[in-house]
């Protein structure tokens, strides 16, 4: 599992507790790897869109520009599965190793 892939389960599960917009998701994903880049990060997000993962739509307006809000669909809901489950052999085969 890739940090691609890590990512993006965090960012699945992110948007399964509520839908969110890129600017309080990127928040989220620096402070777990502060080494990230956004331009990485918002592409991701646009992957999962593409992938019918997630949809995109937009706010309510604020003081500034319309924020673009997340949700997960039901694939983003069976790929999270997936991907927590790729996550788990991972950690385990790594513990069964001695790496923790």
């Amino acid at each position: 599992m890739l940090k691609k892939d890590l990512i993006e389960l965090c960012l699945l599960q992110l948007l399964k507790a509520e839908d969110q917009y890129g600017y309080v998701i990127l928040s989220q994903i620096h402070r777990s790897f502060p080494g990230t880049q956004e331009s990485a990060v918002y592409a991701l997000l646009r992957g999962l869109c593409k992938a019918g993962c997630t949809e995109q739509y937009e706010g309510r307006n604020s003081d500034g520009p319309t924020r673009k809000y997340y949700r997960i669909t039901v694939a983003g809901r069976e790929r999270h599965g997936q991907l927590l489950e790729e996550w788990r052999c991972l950690r385990d085969g790594l513990t069964a190793l001695g790496i923790e």
